[in-house]
């Protein structure tokens, strides 16, 4: 059976979203300087790379990251692909694509491509979903949605609509995915963000892999 990493490696050149902290990984200590071991220091925001968002993310008193159920974050997901001149993903791409009966669902856009050369840093076109697609996944009892960018919502959105129709409904948020590799189809998802118990609960870095069903 094969096996997908879909996971965005951590580096200093890893694009962050521009509020967010950049990535550091620093030596702490050195076998080369005559330490008993290599030990590195890493410094980054935790909605880096891929990761997962959740409700407390934008609610107050939502559900923290280290509690968020195995059966939202491992099982069947269908990857959709979204044609290459689709900026925005709306309601009714969603009720076109996302009928299948999968409770997880990851788009693969246009995005994946910025994963080929990150020296350009953060692309503030990515495609994202707009918030009435976000309402139908809610209808569809979509337990997760995942996107290969590091948003779902719009570059410089106002009001996180998207976010909060998600997030407020229990549905986990799955961003930063490396898609570039994955053909649409469903397959087994297994993402195990870190179980970070301290700050806000807001999320988390995660490896997630997919295995073809």
């Amino acid at each position: 059976m094969q096996i997908y990493d879909v996971s965005v490696p951590l580096s200093a050149a890893t694009p962050t979203y521009p509020s967010d902290p950049g990535i550091e990984i620093k030596q702490w200590r050195s076998l080369a300087n005559g330490d008993a071991a290599n030990v590195s220091l890493i410094n980054f925001g935790l909605h880096s790379g891929t990761h997962v968002d959740a409700p407390a993310h934008f609610i107050a008193g939502g559900a923290r990251v280290d509690s968020l159920p195995f059966e939202s974050l491992i099982g069947e997901a269908e990857v959709v692909e979204v044609a290459g001149d689709v900026r925005a993903i709306d309601e009714n791409f969603v009720a076109a694509n996302c009928v299948r009966g999968s409770q997880r669902i990851l788009f693969k856009t246009r995005n994946s491509a910025f994963w080929n050369d990150t020296r350009a840093g953060f692309r503030v076109d990515y495609t994202y979903i707009e918030p009435d697609a976000a309402r139908r996944l809610v209808e569809l009892g979509i337990k997760l949605v995942g996107i290969d960018y590091l948003s779902v919502e719009q570059f410089q959105s106002e009001k996180f609509a998207t976010h909060h129709t998600l997030l407020s409904s229990g549905v986990v948020i799955l961003e930063g995915l490396d898609l570039r590799e994955i053909p649409g189809g469903s397959y087994e998802l297994i993402c195990l963000p870190l179980k970070i118990a301290g700050g806000s609960g807001d999320g988390a870095p995660a490896r997630v892999i997919l295995r073809r069903l």
